[in-house]
């Protein structure tokens, strides 16, 4: 079993509550956008990071993380990615890769719209975060919880980080 905590978005912040936010976390898992080394530094102090590059992170954070991560956790297979799109309007290079991997979970960031649903057609769960960081419309400040256990994604949370 292994416990997640899920953002993206963060464009160089780091809110104050995420270390007790997933201090019962093993890993934190970023979807791009980050922003800077010291955004990595700060989520490394906390727990284990996995993380991909998105569209805004530049030289610095481009040949530490992968555009597309695929993996497996416990039973599960992951496809990690910033731009996405979602479920019924995937990009087609995401549509690509989700029909080459046939992941049990896509996991995207970019939109800064909080969205988790299941996409029948590709068998898959979809998961964005929402946006914690300081740039761009989103309202509210969010990231995700979630177990996987074996081959199951369960007891999922959403955190609404304070102003």
């Amino acid at each position: 079993m292994v416990k997640i905590g899920l953002l993206s978005d963060t464009h160089h912040f780091i809110h104050p509550g995420l270390p007790r936010i997933f201090q019962n976390c093993d890993e934190i898992w970023h979807a791009g956008d980050i922003g800077s080394m010291q955004t990595i530094t700060a989520l490394k102090q906390i727990k284990p990071l996995r993380a991909v590059y998105g569209n805004a992170d530049g030289h610095d954070i481009r040949p530490n993380f992968p555009m597309v991560d695929v993996f497996n956790c416990e039973g599960v297979k992951v496809l990690l990615m910033h731009i996405v799109g979602y479920p019924g309007k995937y990009k087609k290079d995401a549509q690509e890769l989700i029909q080459l991997h046939q992941p049990q979970l896509v996991i995207a960031g970019h939109s800064h719209i909080l969205k988790v649903m299941y996409d029948k057609v590709n068998q898959t769960l979809f998961m964005n975060p929402g946006a914690c960081g300081q740039q761009g419309f989103h309202v509210k400040k969010t990231v995700l919880r979630f177990v996987i256990d074996k081959t199951q994604i369960k007891d999922l949370e959403v955190v609404e980080l304070a102003d």
